[in-house]
Order: C-alpha cells, then sequence, then structure tokens
C-alpha cells in the first residue's frame, strides 16, 4: 500500500458554492485495478468507484462500509420522517458551520434539488446560518444542526422544542439530529483528508 503523501498545485475552492466542485487526497487512494473484491463491499455502490475520496477510505472496507450504509440509511430510507430536502439541509448546514466547502456544495445542491429552493438555500450558504429563512422548519433544522455542530453539548431541549413547534414528530427531529451529527463528523474526515478543488471546467 503506498502512503505517499500527494502534493497540489490546484487553487482550493474559498468560497461556498452549489456548484459541482471535485476532491483531491493528501494520501493516494486506491488505484481503481487495484481494488479487491472486500474493497468494493466496502464501497456498497460500485459506482462510487470514481470517486478519490471513496477508494481512499477503501484502504479500510469495513469501516467504509458502515459508514455508508449509515449515509445511505439516513438520507434515502423516507419511510417517515423529514423529507430528503430537509435530511439535506440538515447536513449543508452541519457542513457551512464546519467551513467544509466540498461537503456543502453536494448537500446544497441536493437539498435545492429536492426543495426547489434554491434561494433559500444560496442565502444560507453566502450569509451564513443564521441567515434568515421564512420556514419555520427550515428555521428549526438548520438552528438544531448549528448547535449540534458546534459542541453536541449546545444542542438541548430547547433546539426539541423548537423542532416541536414547527411542527416535526420525534422520527422527523430523530433525522434532523442524525444528519447533522453524521455530516459533524463527516466533515472532520474529508477536510483532514484532502481538499476540494475547482468547479469541473473551471
Amino acid at each position: 500500500m503506498s502512503d505517499a503523501v500527494i502534493r497540489h498545485t490546484h487553487e482550493v475552492p474559498n468560497v461556498f458554492t452549489q456548484e459541482q466542485l471535485g476532491w483531491e487526497a493528501h494520501l493516494e487512494p486506491v488505484p481503481v485495478e487495484e481494488l479487491t473484491e472486500r474493497q468494493y463491499a466496502g464501497l456498497v455502490d460500485r459506482g462510487r468507484v470514481n470517486s478519490p475520496y471513496f477508494r481512499l477510505l477503501a484502504r479500510d472496507p469495513d469501516i467504509l462500509g458502515a459508514r455508508t450504509r449509515t449515509d445511505n440509511d439516513i438520507f434515502y430510507n423516507e419511510k417517515g420522517g423529514l423529507p430528503r430536502a430537509m435530511r439535506e439541509l440538515s447536513a449543508a448546514a452541519a457542513s457551512r458551520t464546519n467551513g467544509c466547502i466540498f461537503c456543502a456544495s453536494v448537500h446544497s445542491r441536493f437539498a435545492s434539488h429536492h426543495s426547489k429552493r434554491t434561494d433559500d438555500v444560496q442565502r444560507m450558504l453566502d450569509e451564513g446560518t443564521g441567515a434568515p429563512q421564512d420556514d419555520p422548519q427550515w428555521r428549526a433544522v438548520i438552528d438544531a444542526s448549528v448547535a449540534l455542530t458546534v459542541t453536541p453539548l449546545a444542542f438541548g431541549p430547547e433546539n426539541v422544542r423548537q423542532l416541536r413547534e414547527a411542527g416535526l414528530d420525534d422520527l422527523a427531529i430523530a433525522d434532523a439530529i442524525h444528519g447533522a451529527a453524521f455530516f459533524n463528523w463527516a466533515n472532520r474526515l474529508m477536510l483532514s483528508l484532502g481538499d476540494p478543488t475547482g468547479p469541473a471546467g473551471a
């Protein structure tokens, strides 16, 4: 296994955006031609082979598999709870708070796609998570996600009360917590392992 450090020459984006960004690892990802069946199993979805991030995490395929199945359940299991748009909003708010430009670009783009509220999502990216939001559910999900991200101890009964008063049931509240908590961790992992690169063709 190569552990060579990659020295980048690209300029790292420094503005939050909904554009599709690239990402480059500080360490060498597993080359596609060297992936084992166990590593493919860890990817869960073979389409992830095109991502240098997931090929880097494939160096520990068992943990990658657990991570990916957790991610998929949080965002794609829509048997009740929050609609997909607000799950993505929760992840985008955590990523905006943590300064993870790549993750914020991915999840803000999904939040816009599923909600059709691109301007509201962009306002959060441009002005920060405290930017005005007219929808009380969006406001409550953003506030709860930020509190969890700053430090778990900052999240408390007042956040649950705000979510409940905005009309969310227990399952929806759990979804908001899961989206923020997962990306609170995922952002820190991605920030430590590599850097975003500019949009394709930029």
